[in-house]
């Protein structure tokens, strides 16, 4: 079989505070997030944007412990997954690439190319695909791909999306389960699942299958979990002036809690890293909502992180994809048409259709908050933390 890689991919965070800057810098610079009428206007805009976004940024990770732990804990998985695959077995070079900081999948594919890999599982760390997240990151695959001759020769396959993974549902059901047995009354708790929102409009008129798969996971993890729980989905981080996925999180929350729910368990389904959003925005801000609606035994399923049977779902993937036929980067699931999030006008700026929704969602609103400050005076609009 030759050499064989694991290509993991990520999103990527800033490592500490003094960081921040220069990753926001680094994701408004991406013309895949925000689409000029001239190109010279992106690192101007990019600069201008960053700076007026750092200190209410590094503010959320300052309640984090001052960074994201998005890459330790990537690189801690990545360990994992090697010493998994050679018990099976299957040696393999273990490589990361986070879309927006260090260790970048440009140093990443670097390094494959460096070793001689011959054969390559790519593999996100979403279970569920999106275009906005593993299609993204299949797309700068993709031109890497054409651009470098080196890459053309490595026999790769792609790991599209793997939300049914055995072992991945029973980590899932397992760490439910812990929580809930916690709680006084087991079997009465509410289980919550928190999965992080797109537009509707990616699902409804670009083909998004996130929406479909992230409903499919949740009734199968429930299925594994074999308790009587009530449960919900609802979606977080909400921004912008369209219609996202629907219940959001900050608003079923509440109603819960005028249905007489007292107990609350929130698992952050499409999350498999501790980072901002579960950290700060569940940990914080969502606990917040939950006890002024009167939810005061609030818990929050940890992710995975290096939990021993998700590590052995991956390495499952991995040694699986190697003896199938090969998925290669243009027969993932890609944007079957270009939709904005925001309302439509005559003007032609805006997200471009491979657009960031995780991540772009805010750079889209600092742009929008931009124009309308400097038209007129007003302080820039409030955004949530970053990734």
């Amino acid at each position: 079989m030759g050499r064989v890689g694991v290509l993991l991919l990520n999103l990527g965070g800033p490592d500490k505070l003094e960081d921040v800057g220069p990753f926001l810098f680094n994701l408004f610079s991406d013309p895949e997030i925000i689409r000029l009428p001239f190109r010279w206007l992106q690192k101007p805009l990019a600069w201008l944007i960053a700076s007026r976004r750092t200190s209410k940024s590094q503010e959320n990770y300052k309640q984090i412990g001052g960074g994201s732990p998005l890459r330790r804990i990537t690189e801690a998985q990545g360990e994992a997954l090697k010493e998994q695959l050679r018990a099976l077995g299957q040696d393999a070079n273990i490589y990361i690439g986070m879309r927006y900081w260090h260790p970048y999948t440009e140093e990443a594919i670097a390094k494959i190319t460096q070793d001689n890999i011959e054969r390559l599982v790519i593999l996100p760390l979403y279970p569920q695909f999106s275009i906005s997240t593993s299609g993204s990151s299949f797309r700068l695959l993709e031109r890497l791909w054409q651009e470098n001759p080196k890459l053309q020769v490595i026999d790769y396959t792609v790991i599209d999306s793997w939300y049914k993974q055995p072992g991945y549902l029973q980590a899932m059901a397992d760490l439910i389960a812990q929580e809930l047995d916690q709680c006084s009354n087991p079997n009465e708790v509410h289980v919550f699942f928190s999965a992080h929102g797109v537009p509707k409009s990616y699902v409804e008129e670009a083909g998004d299958p996130y929406q479909q798969e992230i409903e499919e996971c949740t009734y199968l993890i429930m299925q594994t979990l074999n308790r009587p729980n009530p449960h919900i989905l609802a979606y977080q981080s909400r921004v912008g002036p369209v219609e996202w996925l629907q219940p959001y999180t900050e608003d079923a929350i509440p109603e819960l809690a005028e249905k007489g729910v007292k107990d609350l368990v929130v698992v952050p389904i499409s999350f498999v890293s501790e980072h901002i959003e579960t950290l700060q925005e569940i940990d914080i801000e969502y606990r917040e909502v939950a006890e002024q609606a009167g939810i005061h035994n609030f818990r929050r399923v940890p992710a995975l992180n290096t939990h021993p049977v998700f590590i052995k779902a991956l390495a499952d993937l991995v040694i699986d994809a190697l003896k199938s036929p090969s998925l290669k980067l243009s027969q993932v699931s890609q944007m079957k048409k270009k939709v904005k999030i925001y309302p439509p006008e005559r003007w032609e700026w805006g997200l471009t259709s491979s657009a960031e929704v995780w991540n772009g969602r805010i750079a889209m609103l600092g742009f929008i908050a931009l124009v309308i400050e400097l038209i007129t005076g007003h302080g820039l609009l409030h955004m949530v933390g970053l990734l």
